[in-house]
């Protein structure tokens, strides 16, 4: 099985996040984006799994389907909250019955409320590292853990957040992928925070996210559900783009979106970032878009028989 901790070396590849279909016209959308990213040949792709294992049911089925019926690499999200110890090693089971041995272990967001208050099940895990022990100790499988450039919304600073990444990657974590982020320098600090604290887990790859913005009003809504921010005068241009009017114009919000992407890849390949992971929403367009003014040519398709 390829492991992703092995990205380092090779050139730059691409991957991908999708999210559990919450009904048959959302699942018949996810499938239509699987088919572009599986012709273009992404590295891995990661499904989300809902505050409080609320899509847990969805979430197994789904990335099961994608390590059977594709050709491409499916790295599950787990997380911590609401579950107990026994729970969490039946949802890795589950997972290990479908073929499934890449699992990012997360601590997780209250449900309700990603922000809110976070409470340890009565007989589960307080911590990621615990997780990924946990994980670790139950067979052979590979585990990412989360980072964030900004620092952890519920971090007293930068220096606490650290080190928690850093316990997490000393507990077995083989990379860590991060939460979106808008400047290029809050990623580069945070390799430089890592490498500072410890240079042995420094070399795991940290794996910058992505996401194209193609509506202001969604890009809000995300980035206040995940505490990170959008700089000032990326704002305002956002804002200039959106209009006057009772409805943001979403092409041209789009337009800056793309563009902000690919100059934001862009940095991120001249700095050696070992991996470009793109957050989808289901969609494959605008990171696909992203990917052409990269550069990343789509494969070109295997010699059919005469």
């Amino acid at each position: 099985m390829h492991r992703l901790g092995d990205l380092r070396g090779r050139r730059i590849p691409f991957s991908v996040e999708f999210s559990p279909p919450r009904d048959a016209d959302a699942e018949a959308r996810l499938w239509r984006a699987v088919r572009v990213f599986e012709r273009l040949g992404p590295a891995f792709v990661s499904m989300t799994y809902g505050a409080g294992g609320s899509t847990r049911d969805r979430t197994v089925r789904v990335t099961g389907e994608l390590a059977e019926a594709t050709t491409l690499l499916p790295v599950a999200h787990l997380t911590a909250v609401g579950h107990s110890v026994d729970e969490l090693r039946a949802m890795v089971g589950a997972y290990a019955d479908r073929g499934i041995t890449n699992i990012l272990a997360l601590r997780g967001d209250p449900p309700g409320n990603p922000l809110g208050e976070w409470e340890q099940h009565p007989e589960g895990l307080a911590h990621a590292d615990e997780l990924v022990r946990l994980v670790r100790d139950l067979g052979d499988f590979h585990v990412g853990v989360a980072s964030f450039p900004e620092g952890h919304h519920r971090s007293p600073d930068l220096d606490h957040d650290t080190r928690f990444l850093v316990n997490k990657l000393r507990a077995g974590a083989e990379y860590s992928i991060t939460q979106m982020f808008f400047d290029v320098e809050h990623y580069l600090r945070l390799r430089d925070r890592v490498a500072a604290f410890d240079t042995e887990q420094a070399a795991k790859p940290i794996i910058p996210e992505i996401m194209p913005i193609t509506s202001l009003r969604s890009a809000r809504r995300s980035l206040e559900l995940s505490g990170s921010k959008l700089p000032v005068a990326l704002e305002e241009r956002l804002v200039r783009a959106a209009g006057d009017g009772p409805d943001e114009d979403r092409a041209a919000v789009r337009e800056v979106g793309i563009d902000v992407a690919t100059e934001m890849c862009e940095r991120l390949i001249a700095e050696g970032a070992p991996c470009l992971h793109f957050i989808t929403l289901n969609f494959a367009r605008a990171t696909s878009e992203v990917l052409t003014r990269l550069g990343i040519e789509m494969p070109a398709p295997a010699a059919q028989p005469a």
